[in-house]
């Protein structure tokens, strides 16, 4: 507070002359400021000067403040959509990996969010679709195994029946229950995750040359084998050959022939000329149990020669051939190795 200052406006010592007491608004250089004097026993008492917003300087003000809010709340919210986003797309990835069989995934439970109860209910889901999996896998098992023996059983008597049409009907009925109950319990098997491939190192063609050999057995079929080219892999030939041997039957049995089996370095193709392999069998692959486009078999061949290609690391891939047929290829790319020395 001042005294008697001399730095005080006209107009506010005037007001003074009227009133013991006044205020005055300077307006100076675009900026306002605010004088409070009083008068006391013949002297002056006065506030210094200070400085208030004017509508424009408000406008400013606001404008800076709303501005620096949005920014705060943009990159606040940004954050916050990236942390959920990432939180989203891991949970996706891990639901795709238990969609495609990987039952052991599960996604951290953090947090008591929207995205926290969903992370538990899909944890949930795949422990109850791995026990039901689980159970199911178990009672197949164990069903083929029951049956094991008495189909056994049947073809032995089959064989006792004497010669003629009902000996023939009777012992191939009973050998496809019995090749079903071997394909049911190698199912199980590959379900299983204990398989494991026994390595060498052998020539693709002389594999696919062996799987024609065991497909064609005991009957007159036109089932060729074209090398393009030949390589040295290092794999399982009995499960290679497993592989193959299904994609022939499946071609004689659903499609038409002539069947070709196509050899081109590591790369092994089965096609037919048949109606061709069905658009959801392309798609998702074969599915067990489930009937092909003419109604016949049950889908275990092919899922047989999927689960065996994925014990080997190869890749098995489903398409349709250029001339309309189905073509399945057998990708041993990577056990490509050098031909072994000569001793």
């Amino acid at each position: 507070m001042k005294i008697d200052s001399a730095g005080l406006p006209s107009p506010l010592r005037n007001k003074l002359k009227e009133a013991h007491q006044a205020t005055y608004v300077e307006d100076r250089n675009g900026t306002a400021r605010i004088w409070a004097a009083r008068t006391e026993d013949g002297k002056t008492f006065s506030l210094p000067p200070f400085p208030v917003p004017t509508v424009a300087g408000l406008d400013q003000a606001l404008w800076q403040a709303g501005a620096f809010g949005t920014a705060v709340a943009t990159l606040g919210g940004l954050a916050l959509a990236t942390r959920l986003g990432r939180r989203l797309r891991h949970s996706a990835t891990s639901a795709t990996r238990i969609a495609d069989g990987d039952l052991d995934v599960r996604l951290p439970e953090n947090g008591d969010d929207e995205i926290a109860q969903l992370t538990r209910a899909v944890n949930t889901m795949a422990d109850a679709l791995a026990a039901r999996l689980e159970a199911e896998r178990e009672v197949t098992a164990n069903i083929a195994h029951e049956l094991r023996t008495p189909v056994a059983g049947l073809v032995a008597a089959a064989g006792l029946l004497p010669s003629g049409k009902p000996e023939d009907m009777v012992k191939e009925r009973a050998g496809r229950v019995r090749d079903l109950m071997e394909d049911v319990l190698e199912v199980a098997r590959l379900d299983g995750g204990t398989e494991q491939a026994d390595i060498h190192t052998v020539q693709a063609g002389t594999l696919a040359q062996r799987a024609v050999r065991a497909a064609t057995a005991d009957r007159t079929v036109d089932v060729s084998v074209r090398t393009i080219a030949d390589a040295w892999v290092e794999t399982d030939p009995r499960r290679v050959e497993r592989v193959l041997t299904n994609l022939v039957t499946n071609a004689l049995r659903h499609g038409q022939e002539p069947v070709v089996v196509e050899v081109d370095g590591a790369r092994i193709a089965v096609s037919d000329h048949g109606p061709g392999f069905p658009d959801d069998l392309v798609a998702h692959g074969p599915q067990r149990f489930r009937t092909g486009a003419q109604g016949k078999g049950l889908g275990l061949g092919l899922t047989i020669a999927v689960g065996q290609a994925q014990v080997l690391g190869a890749h098995l891939t489903f398409t349709r051939a250029t001339d309309g047929g189905a073509r399945a290829v057998l990708d041993l790319t990577s056990a490509v190795r050098q031909p072994p020395e000569s001793p």
